[in-house]
């Protein structure tokens, strides 16, 4: 399996040779260290200068000094100080955080963002805001802790500890997944208590005087603290836990404290900046390549400081960039994790190519092969289902209607207030119904092709791609007709499908290189998507965010033609090649062994995933979970031939969407909340359960 082990346990003969080699080694290693110094400080000294203001590099020395006065003096110390030195410890506490993340769990793509830490720190702070009590600062770095704390330790008891890879990256992205849609169900529902969250939740280190800076202060002391005194321990633990208990060391209790002081770390950086991604993801990484020259960096007392060091630069350079190719307030109203978040994701890539894959497959449950009069009950049991969904959705709602209502409207004998009710209402339960059987067809055939039970196609990346192709035609265009919609998702899918497929062509998109791209490219992406909802105004960033909630208001009889079509032709294709993809879904020899140019075939079935996923995306917006449930629960139910998986999933997806969505409109009615926030709630819980029974082959 993909190699996992963060520090590569390598050479530890850092004390082994002769003694001007080892000096020599010593001084190189201090040279690497100063030359980053002055780096960082050289970036630093860049940051202070820029600005909407116009202050250069003798007045700002001048404030510093205290030999200016007036305006220029203002914005130097209340604006860019504060900013530069946020940059710096926000950047220092996450790379330090990722470095011990990482070397606690042997897991180079361990993180604050994999382990879902920001999506829970963001979540605490969201529901302590819209309580209406008001938090200090220090009560705020609390709250994020405990949230952070909570998720982190979910992701690594899913992932074994983080000893899996693929699976903790995917525990880490569904469970934030989950938690970020609960956080924008509170911006939707409660926006003058959360006004200003959303830009804030991407990152930015811009202050307003010291204050909060200060405050933070003494989380980061003990955090770095804590770190010096367990770095022996933590190196011993780069051994191998057997090794580690020989010489003494408690691994569990080592591993808790070290998780503990990271999410410390994360949470005071969560709170002075907000959610700044990746630079504990890529900071460590960069440290790597110096610890194979210079074996002292081995060592968690040299390693972690390192990392510091780097993720400060990180944070900073990604500042310095933003103001020097984006001027003026646009500069400002951009927030600096939307440029990490970028780089990262394009780190992240890189790191899934260059990551060598074992060639072992993942196996799809549902060995057991059910029945015939089995698969015909299970059909008809939900068949049945989706005939209930659909007539509660069309009869609940704000005004509750009956069914002799529905029999005048479809005989043109209905009222006018009923006709209204019902011409609004009905498309909306139809695009429901399509949209969620688009999106449990895509993820039958994204689980088939990857073998992997926890995929789907907000995994590949094509999710987020369509997100993005739709979120800017709704705040590019006044007026946003279905075709155009549905024409700017396929776009966006077709790009990020592209994307992922290209890089992952070497090999014949193994399922390993497949997944990590394709969330690296989704990362990317969805930090697109942020940044187009920042720059618009607040009216279309209200209405981007309600289409990307999984919403289904104000959709007519025309956004439902194209998934209907699409939906129809996949049914056919996949149907017709049924056995093919139930080949593909049992390993890499079977098929070629049997004449399927394996391959093509995966591109072919991916392909069509891709215009499924983009379709119901442009009609319904972005809802999540409906392709992993589904097909799962589907399989769960007639085994693993398509034949009886496809229809199955299908129903259960439309059950699934159309539940969400009367559940949506009528619980909190005349408020509503989108499909996609509800499909979140339940899909968060099935996924924690799935993770759990799944077995952990990535070691």
């Amino acid at each position: 399996m993909i190699d996992t082990l963060a520090p590569e346990r390598a050479d530890r003969r850092s004390d082994v040779g002769p003694p001007a080699g080892r000096g020599r080694r010593v001084s190189l290693g201090l040279g690497v260290l100063l030359a980053g110094v002055v780096v960082v400080l050289l970036l630093a000294a860049i940051d202070v200068t820029q600005g909407t203001a116009h202050v250069g590099a003798a007045a700002v020395w001048k404030a510093i000094t205290g030999q200016a006065d007036g305006t220029d003096a203002s914005v130097v110390i209340a604006s860019r100080l504060p900013r530069m030195v946020a940059g710096l410890l926000v950047g220092a506490s996450l790379g330090i955080a990722g470095a011990a993340m990482q070397a606690v769990t042997r897991n180079v793509l361990a993180a604050p963002d994999t382990l879902a830490v920001n999506a829970g720190a963001y979540l605490a702070l969201g529901v302590a805001t819209v309580s209406g009590v008001g938090f200090g600062v220090l009560a705020q770095s609390g709250i994020a802790f405990a949230g952070g704390l909570g998720a982190a330790a979910l992701v690594l008891a899913l992932s074994g500890l983080g000893n899996g890879t693929v699976r903790l990256v995917l525990a880490g992205s569904a469970l934030a997944l989950g938690l970020g849609a609960v956080t924008n169900a509170l911006i939707l529902l409660f926006p003058q208590q959360t006004q200003g969250m959303y830009a804030w939740s991407q990152g930015g280190i811009a202050q307003n005087g010291f204050a909060g800076v200060a405050q933070m202060l003494p989380f980061l002391v003990v955090g770095v603290g804590g770190f010096v005194l367990v770095s022996r321990r933590v190196d011993a633990l780069a051994l191998g836990d057997d090794a580690a208990r020989g010489l003494g060391v408690p691994v569990r209790g080592t591993r808790v404290v070290a998780i503990v002081l990271a999410v410390l770390l994360s949470a005071a950086a969560v709170t002075i900046a907000g959610p700044i991604g990746f630079v504990g993801l890529c900071a460590p990484a960069l440290v790597r390549p110096l610890a194979r020259r210079f074996p002292t960096m081995h060592r968690s007392w040299a390693a972690f400081p390192v990392a510091g060091l780097v993720g400060a630069g990180i944070v900073l350079a990604s500042d310095v960039l933003l103001r020097a190719f984006v001027t003026g307030d646009t500069a400002t109203a951009v927030p600096t994790g939307i440029v990490t978040s970028v780089v990262g994701a394009v780190f992240l890539v890189v790191m899934a190519i260059r990551t060598r894959d074992s060639g072992q497959t993942g196996q799809l449950e549902g060995s057991r092969v059910p029945g015939r009069w089995t698969v015909l009950v299970v059909t008809l049991s939900l068949a049945a289902v989706l005939v209930g969904v659909v007539i509660a959705s069309v009869l609940l709602g704000d005004a509750k209607l009956l069914l002799g209502d529905v029999t005048n409207w479809l005989t043109g004998r209905a009222n006018q207030a009923i006709s209204f009710i019902l011409d609004t209402r009905v498309p909306r339960v139809l695009a429901a119904l399509l949209a969620g059987a688009a999106l449990a067809l895509a993820g039958t055939i994204v689980q088939a092709v990857t073998r992997n039970p926890l995929a789907d196609p907000g995994v590949l990346g094509v999710s987020s791609g369509a997100g993005l192709g739709a979120v800017v035609m709704v705040t590019a265009l006044p007026v946003v007709g279905s075709w155009t919609m549905a024409g700017g998702a396929f776009l966006g899918a077709t790009l990020a499908a592209a994307i992922v497929f290209g890089l992952s062509a070497r090999g014949g998109f193994r399922q390993d290189r497949l997944v990590l791209v394709g969330i690296g490219v989704s990362s990317g992406l969805t930090a697109m998507i942020s940044l187009v909802i920042v720059l618009t105004d607040p009216f279309n960033a209200t209405k981007a965010l309600t289409w990307l909630s999984g919403s289904t208001y104000g959709r007519t009889w025309s956004d439902c033609v194209p998934v209907a079509v699409v939906l129809v032709l996949a049914l056919v294709a996949v149907i017709a090649r049924r056995r093919e993809l139930d080949l593909v879904s049992l390993d890499e020899d079977t098929p070629r062994l049997l004449g399927v140019r394996l391959s093509r075939a995966r591109l072919g079935f991916l392909a069509v995933s891709v215009v499924l996923t983009a379709t119901a995306i442009a009609a319904v917006g972005t809802i999540g979970f409906v392709g992993l449930v589904a097909p799962h629960a589907a399989r769960a139910l007639v085994g693993r031939k398509h034949a009886a998986v496809v229809p199955v999933a299908v129903m259960l997806g439309a059950v699934l969407v159309c539940a969400g969505d009367v559940v949506g409109r009528t619980v909190i009615a005349p408020a509503q909340l989108g499909a996609g926030i509800l499909t979140a709630a339940i899909g968060t819980p099935y996924f924690i359960w799935l993770l759990v029974r799944t077995p952990r082959t990535a070691r």
